[in-house]
């Protein structure tokens, strides 16, 4: 009888004790239109991702901000300065170099209006890549994409906090899921009662800034306390820090990834590495150089002095959170100081 007591409780353990742990790899902004419109024509739609894309490919889930519809039509929206639309032939390219997820809730995505959405989505459908924070109308835009690796269930979801605000999503016009808090924190504790991780995308902030503002410190907080593991941030096109907080993480700003600009400003990015394991078990910096004016529109991981340069940086934005960059094995990893608050984590 002792025995079959101990088997029905083993039974009953969660499945994370026995789960292998799930890696994800998560960059910022995907742009292939603008200034690199010409190049990503030239040398095919692969070209921006070649030099990282083996790196990408050793994770479990790849994920990015898609920052452009995927249309060959629609309506362009006059009513900002950018717009932008990449060849829905680009998409092969995207998911060949390992992205399995694709964030849409940002200004962009709406720039050649509901039928670039809506084409954008048919061709993530064919394709079979994930994505989430846009749809037909509010509710689709707010759902979360559920998905299974190795036993555990990720639940994924991503907010806009950037106007233009004819791009957010009503319940009678398609857009994307704005970041109100009510939204989210709903959203995030419905995503968390059917799944094991919660991850949160947020489009926010200001464009150039190295510091979140206190609207995106305070959102990713609450999106903590309401249930999400790891958050992700983009918009601003530069790097801000990582923040430990409850048992979760946030990445301010990842900076662009592969984005047709010529900005002087966007130098350097990440790649943010997130082992989960029962929680977040540790999470790696990979530095990125994205300054298009040396490495024409194909970002390539850094090494040596400039590679410890940009880590160094990561680390400085990092420090008024109460997080620090120590290498380790070839590697680079956030951690916080032994001295922490008991509502930190280490990894």
């Amino acid at each position: 009888m002792k025995q079959l007591r101990i088997f029905f409780l083993l039974l009953c353990l969660p499945s994370l004790l026995w789960a292998e742990p799930v890696t994800i790899h998560a960059v910022g902004d995907i742009m292939l239109a603008g200034s690199g419109a010409r190049a990503y024509r030239k040398q095919g739609y692969s070209y921006p991702f070649a030099a990282v894309s083996e790196r990408l490919r050793q994770a479990d889930i790849v994920i990015g901000n898609l920052e452009a519809p995927l249309t060959t039509g629609g309506e362009e929206f006059l009513g900002k300065k950018f717009r932008f639309k990449v060849e829905p032939a680009a998409l092969e390219a995207i998911k060949d170099s390992g992205f399995t997820h694709l964030a849409l809730a940002n200004n962009h995505i709406l720039d050649y209006g509901p039928t670039g959405l809506q084409q954008t989505i048919q061709a993530l459908d064919a394709a079979g890549v994930a994505y989430f924070g846009a749809g037909a109308d509010l509710g689709a835009a707010r759902k979360a994409w559920l998905t299974e690796v190795k036993g555990v269930k990720i639940a994924f979801l991503s907010y806009s906090l950037v106007y233009p605000e004819e791009f957010f999503a009503t319940n009678s016009r398609a857009g994307t899921a704005p970041g109100y808090r009510p939204y989210y924190s709903e959203d995030i504790r419905l995503a968390r009662s059917r799944a094991d991780y919660v991850v949160v995308s947020f489009h926010w902030g200001e464009e150039g800034a190295k510091q979140p503002k206190p609207y995106q410190q305070a959102a990713a907080r609450k999106a903590i306390d309401a249930g999400a593991d790891v958050v992700l941030g983009h918009h601003p096109h530069v790097l801000q820090g990582v923040e430990y907080y409850g048992k979760g993480v946030i990445f301010y700003s990842l900076g662009n990834f592969a984005f047709g600009s010529m900005s002087r400003n966007s130098a350097a990015s990440m790649i943010a590495r997130i082992i989960l394991d029962d929680g977040v078990k540790g999470v790696e910096v990979i530095p990125l150089d994205v300054l298009n004016s040396r490495v024409r529109f194909q970002p390539k991981i850094l090494s040596g002095k400039r590679g410890q340069e940009a880590v160094a940086e990561i680390g400085r934005l990092s420090e008024p959170f109460g997080s620090r960059i120590t290498s380790a094995d070839e590697g680079y990893f956030v951690t916080v100081p032994l001295v922490s608050t008991s509502d930190r984590i280490r990894p």
